[in-house]
């Protein structure tokens, strides 16, 4: 079984991942960013791409496609929470974007990340 991001790991992980612009889901450990992609093309190629690496890790995304815009939530149901893999995955989510032209993200739809930087705050 794939265990949860250790208490003493979660504030030097996460940090970064807040500074792209991820954020914490309230009452859930899992993370969420929504990506806006030049356009509806550009999105869904991105989401082909991101699905390939979902497969070879076997670890697949909460995400919604709304034309340009793409809603992802990272959390690893069978550990129910964030796991290396999660982590993992984000930093593969932002790589893969940097490649596509003009996208951008929304981070006021999130809590900010930090909340979830010690495994007693998911409660």
């Amino acid at each position: 079984m794939t265990e949860l991001l250790p208490s003493n790991q979660r504030e030097s992980v996460l940090t970064p991942l807040g500074d792209a612009g991820w954020g914490a889901l309230p009452d859930r450990d899992a993370i969420r960013k929504v990506y806006i992609f030049k356009n509806f093309v550009e999105a869904w190629g991105w989401m082909a791409r991101v699905a390939i690496w979902c497969e070879k890790w076997n670890h697949h995304p909460e995400w919604l496609n709304v034309y340009r815009t793409v809603d992802v939530t990272l959390t690893t149901h069978e550990a129910d929470g964030l796991t290396e893999l999660d982590v993992k995955l984000a930093r593969k989510m932002d790589s893969l974007a940097a490649t596509s032209p003009e996208v951008t993200f929304q981070a006021d739809l999130a809590e900010p990340i930090a909340c979830l930087c010690s495994l007693d705050a998911r409660k």
